[in-house]
Parts: C-alpha cells; structure tokens; sequence
C-alpha cells in the first residue's frame, strides 16, 4: 500500500476503536444510570403500594382490589399479591389518568406469575422477561397483614434510550469517519506534496543524458515545496542542495576535460615542432652523407650544422618533458623535499643569476637585514624565482625596471616580483597561470617558451600551502608569492626515480 493509504488505515483505525470504545463505556454507564433510577422508582412504588395494601384484610387482598382503591399507580406498573387466604393474583396497569385508575388492568395470566415467582425464588430483586410483556424489574416485600406483594416497572424505556444512543453514536461515528477520512486524505496529500514534486524532479534529472555533450542539471524542487521548516520539504530541500552539489561537479569535471584536451593539444603542438625539426635535419645530415660521401667537407659541415639543431631540439623537448614530469609529481603531492630555507638569501642568488640575461633591463633587490626563514623546498622556491625573473625579464622591453622584494608579515613570508613593463592584458589574467598559457601582444616575446613557467610556479607555491597573485596595469605589474613560514601539512619528499 502507498504511505498515504497506510497513513488513513492508521488514522481512520485508531480513531474507530477509541470510538467504539467510548460508545460502549457511554451507553454501559448510561445504562446503569437508567437501571439505578429505574430501581429507585420500583421501589418507591413498591413501598406506596405495601402501605395501601396493609388497609386490607386478607381475604380481601387482591391486586384489582389494590389497583382500583384511591391508589393511581403509573401506567405499566406490574402488581402481583400472594395472599394466605385468596392465593395469587397480579395485573399490569394498562392505562390511567387523574387522581385515580380511569383505565383497565390487564390480568397476568398463570404463566406469568409463574415467572414472576420463578424469578424472586434467590431474590427479592430480579429482572425477569415476561410473556407478552416483555422484560420487567421486579421487588418484592412482604406486609404487615402477611400478604407478600411484588411491585415491577418495565425496562422498555430503558431499552428505548440505549437503542436511541447507540444509534445516535454509530451516525455520528460514520459521519466523524467518513469526515475523518476525507480531512486525513486531504491533509496527507498536501502534505506529501513536497515529496511528488521530489520525485518527480528525480524522474526528470534521471531522464537527462548526462554523458553526452555539455551537462547541466537545472532541475530543481520548486521553492514552494522544499521549505526546510518541515519534514517533507527539507527532503527537497536537501535534493536541491544534491544537485546543486551534483551540477558543480559536473561542471568542474567538464572543464577539467576540456582543459586535459586543451593540454593534451598543446603539448603535442610543442612536441611536434621539435620532432619535425629533428626528423627534417635527419634526413638532411642522411642525404648529406649519402650525396657527398663521408670525406666530403661540404657533407661534413652540413651534417654537422644538422646535427647541432637536432641537438637544440632534443634540448628543447626534453625541457619540456622534464616540466611536464614536474607538473605531473606537484599535483601528486611529491617532488617537495622540505629544509629550512632563507628567503632573501634564495632571492639574491636568483637575482645574480637573471641579471647577466638581460643586461638591457634594470634590476633592484629589496630584503631586510634579518634573514626570512621559512620550512620548504630550497630548490623549488629558487625555481620560483627564477621562473618569476624569467618571465618578467622575457615579456618587458629593453630599459624596464625589475625589482624583486622580500618581507616578512606575520606568519607569512612574502615575495614580489615588480616591473614598470607595458602590463598584462586584462583578458588574459584568469589563464595566466594555466598551462601552456602564453604572454599576449602586450608583452613582446623576445625568446621561445613552453607556456609552463607560470604553471610549475603555482604548482610549486600551492604545494606549499600558499598562493600567487598578480595586479597589473601599464608601468606597474606585480606577482605576489605568499608562503607560509610552516607549512601545516608538508607533503613527503619523493623518492628517486630510475
């Protein structure tokens, strides 16, 4: 059964039975209520009539004698008077009106009294089902003349009543179920509404091809039925946070494809220049040595120039192999051997290194006395640096100012790297640290790169636990290093490779 069919077998059951059980303590209690009164007015009448009774002789004692004296007992009333000298004799009282009987009194026959008698025999209370007559309460109680007179009154009102409550109880238990039930269904199918609309939002984003082409799922619970204040709509609630959950992972996973393919294409457009280099001088230096002959001098001097460009090329690709490798163990957590490093010393040493590339530009330090030691890779970090110099000093014309700077803030250790070059287009920040990203018109190329420098640089500071940033506009572009003093979780240094 679905949950809101078992929800109103639930509801509609248990309120049944605490219906049923009320019906019946109410109509026992009322019933005994009637019994009780009804025993109060059997013996009242039976007390009035033994006093009526006591005026008469014995001989005289009969129950029509009894009836029909001043006495105007109730209509209904059963008399029976066992006398010593007239034996038996009882009547029901059919009708009366006034101060005294105007109607007629209807005779028990010998049948009845028998049962009357049948009933007193353990007792001098009984309820007894008479003949014709129906069901009676009985009393009996002796007189002072030695006549024995038994008094009754009928249940049937009592009977009436109980039937009349029982009735009434069981239409207004039907009405209150039937009512129960379209309120409960009622009330159950707004309530579970959040959770049609759930479902169906799960149908809907189930149905989608989320392995083909560009994904994204816009399916949402609607507002109105994930409300997180209650039960039902917090299950909306949180499927909305599942898909929103879902739908950037699968974003991050689709440009983290389109990325891989963008760098899968990059490198094999860096590999194949020097591949074709390699493979066009070969066969050069081949043809060479085959036309001249290995004396000939003209053969020996091509082959020769042929092979030094081979060599170039080989340099050139296994530069980038050897970044690629490098990238490839940072986001492996690896190839970090961690030292005590100092900062400005490792910023001075770069510097000397860069300035005799470019003896065009000029080159500033600024580092405090005290040195600025921190926990790290001294190789990566002046890897860093010199990628950072690099950089500055390839993308900037002729007469710039590079200043590389070294301070210390708080628990962190800061590196910049300033020139006063014609600035980085603003279209090209947010790939500027992507692989095989390259330097815009902006910033003049004088030299061949693989686009990886800025890249191994974020590897290498992330792997630290900082982070690089860049502010750039025309006459003021600065790279900002900031890394730890201690990083929290230094990774394991890597192990040699064969």
């Amino acid at each position: 059964m679905s949950l809101q069919t078992r929800l109103m077998t639930a509801v509609i059951g248990f309120v049944s039975l605490i219906l049923v059980i009320v019906a019946i303590i109410t109509s026992a209690t009322l019933g005994r209520t009637l019994e009780d009164q009804l025993d109060e007015k059997v013996s009242s009448n039976a007390h009035q009539l033994v006093r009526v009774t006591q005026a008469f002789a014995p001989s005289s004692a009969t129950a029509r004698n009894i009836l029909t004296g001043p006495l105007a007992p109730p209509v209904g009333v059963l008399f029976v008077v066992s006398s010593p000298v007239t034996g038996y004799s009882g009547a029901v009282v059919e009708s009366s009106a006034g101060d005294e009987l105007t109607g007629t009194l209807e005779a028990l026959t010998e049948t009845q009294m028998a049962e009357v008698a049948a009933a007193l025999r353990d007792s001098s209370v009984a309820t007894v089902a008479l003949t014709d007559l129906g069901s009676y309460r009985i009393m009996a109680l002796p007189a002072d003349n030695g006549v024995l007179v038994v008094t009754g009154l009928p249940r049937d009102d009592i009977q009436s009543q109980l039937t009349q409550l029982l009735t009434v109880i069981a239409l207004a238990t039907i009405g209150g179920l039937i009512l129960l039930a379209l309120t409960t269904a009622i009330t159950i199918r707004v309530g579970l509404r959040p959770l049609r609309a759930v479902a169906s939002t799960a149908t809907r984003v189930a149905n989608q091809q989320l392995d083909r082409g560009e994904v994204s799922i816009t399916e949402r619970v609607p507002a109105s039925e994930a409300d997180p204040r209650t039960e039902t709509g917090l299950v909306g609630a949180s499927l909305n946070t599942l898909l929103d959950h879902v739908d950037a992972s699968l974003a991050a996973r689709q440009k983290n494809e389109e990325q891989m393919r963008r760098f899968v294409a990059d490198a094999s457009h860096e590999l194949r220049t020097p591949l074709a280099s390699i493979r066009g001088y070969s066969e050069l230096s081949l043809r060479a040595l085959r036309q001249g002959g290995a004396d000939d001098a003209g053969a020996i001097e091509s082959t020769t120039s042929s092979l030094e460009r081979i060599q170039a090329q080989s340099l050139r690709m296994t530069r980038l192999v050897e970044d690629l490798l490098l990238l490839a163990r940072l986001d492996e957590g690896r190839e970090l051997i961690y030292g005590t490093v100092d900062l400005a010393q490792l910023a001075l040493e770069g510097l000397s290194d860069a300035r005799p590339t470019a003896a065009d530009h000029h080159w500033g330090i600024e580092v405090p006395d005290e040195p600025v030691t921190i926990v790290g890779d001294a190789g990566r970090i002046h890897q860093v640096i010199a990628n950072l110099l690099a950089n500055a000093r390839t993308h900037t014309p002729a007469g710039t100012t590079i200043t590389l700077a070294v301070t210390r803030e708080g628990e962190e250790a800061v590196l910049r790297v300033h020139d006063d070059g014609p600035g980085i287009d603003p279209a090209l920040r947010d790939e500027l640290f992507a692989r095989f990203a390259r330097g815009d018109s902006s910033r003049a190329r004088q030299t061949g790169g693989t686009g990886l420098g800025l890249a191994i640089v974020k590897a290498i500071v992330e792997g630290h636990g900082g982070d690089i940033s860049v502010a750039s506009e025309p006459g003021d572009t600065t790279f900002t290093v900031r890394l730890p003093v201690t990083p929290a979780n230094p990774s394991p240094a890597a192990e040699p490779e064969d």
